[in-house]
């Protein structure tokens, strides 16, 4: 298979993206994605910026190839977080909020791919009209926060709207659908259950078993954690937390946000301007947006700790069709050939 635009902005070989997911995402992952030729992504925003810096001179001791790092926009610390991306020479920042114009515009300055992550056509818009080098669309499909509309509807709408390399998640775990995000117009595909669910992922094998062992209809929606639609896995917190008050719910919510807060080196008043800030114009409780701005640490207690009676499970529909724990080099070798003979079938039709 010939390069697409996303192989050629970014520099990889393979038109594969494998998503910044928080306590997954690490150097040992985003490395090993890297060395197979797909775009690793380093998710930072569970990171304190020097253990960020660290993190990224961890991926470069470990390959040579093009990388990038997943921001939060709207992070109180987002302009220092950017710069050492800079300094580090990191090839691609990847954002799962709108960057602004500022952003965006000090990134493309000093050579550093933009390509955030958008929800709605209208999201994209904006985007490549502020100077994005590339939109990643994701469908309903995808884990962790995530929208109303399917990724085949999603994607070609987008596609027909920007003038930028559009990647496609949601859904995506094969070389089939790689070959159909192609034929939809888009530069490759972004994975993130995927690659979780692979050898080189750190999560604990007894949560990459209950994944493993989930059928489709165990991947639910849910707005108990933080009052946005969250795609996980069904577990006992989510079934704690849909059925708690709302005074146990912020008891639980002010204890985890005490060891987010520890973790992360933020201070309380940091702690809550960002649950604020996902609150704006939401309908939320106190305790949801306790857990708006913690979240990262529900998710640590199932992809650090292990606990997957207590944390959150963030998971893509396609777990319920994945079997298998691959290595990242076998998983992308795998697609790339299954998508070229998909391709050549295609073709030898006509």
């Amino acid at each position: 298979m010939r390069g697409t635009a996303l192989t050629r902005l970014t520099g990889v070989r393979r038109p594969i993206v494998q998503t910044g997911m928080g306590w997954v995402s690490g150097p040992r992952l985003v490395s090993a994605s890297a060395n197979a030729g797909a775009l690793g992504i380093l998710a930072s925003a569970t990171m304190t910026p020097d253990r960020l810096r660290a993190a990224v001179r961890e991926v470069k001791s470990r390959t040579d190839a093009p990388f990038g790092v997943n921001l939060r926009a709207d992070a109180a610390d987002a302009g220092d977080r950017v710069r050492i991306l800079i300094d580090e020479g990191v090839r691609v920042a990847s954002f799962a909020l709108a960057p602004s114009r500022e952003l965006i515009g000090e990134l493309k300055e000093a050579g550093v791919v933009v390509m955030p992550t958008v929800g709605a056509r209208r999201h994209a818009e904006k985007v490549a009209a502020w100077g994005a080098d590339a939109v990643l669309v994701q469908g309903a499909e995808g884990g962790g926060h995530t929208g109303e509309v399917a990724t085949t509807v999603l994607l070609p709408q987008v596609v027909d709207a920007v003038r930028i390399p559009v990647v496609a998640a949601g859904g995506f775990f094969d070389g089939r659908g790689l070959a159909a995000a192609l034929a939809y117009g888009a530069a490759g595909v972004a994975m993130g259950t995927r690659f979780l669910l692979t050898s080189d992922s750190t999560v604990p094998d007894a949560v990459k078993a209950r994944y493993l062992a989930a059928t489709v209809r165990d991947v639910t929606v849910t707005r108990a954690v933080d009052g946005l639609p969250h795609r996980m896995l069904r577990t006992e917190l989510v079934d704690a937390l849909e059925d708690t008050g709302r005074a146990r719910a912020l008891v639980r919510a002010v204890r985890a946000a005490a060891g987010f807060r520890r973790l992360s080196g933020l201070t309380w008043p940091q702690l809550v301007r960002d649950g604020l800030a996902l609150k704006h114009g939401k309908d939320l409780s106190w305790s949801q947006v306790l857990f708006a701005a913690n979240t990262p640490m529900l998710l640590k207690s199932a992809m650090v700790d292990g606990r997957t009676d207590l944390g959150v499970m963030a998971s893509g529909q396609v777990a319920g069709v994945i079997d298998d724990l691959p290595s990242c080099a076998e998983l992308v070798e795998r697609i790339m050939k299954e998508a070229e003979e998909t391709l050549a079938r295609l073709t030898a039709v006509r």
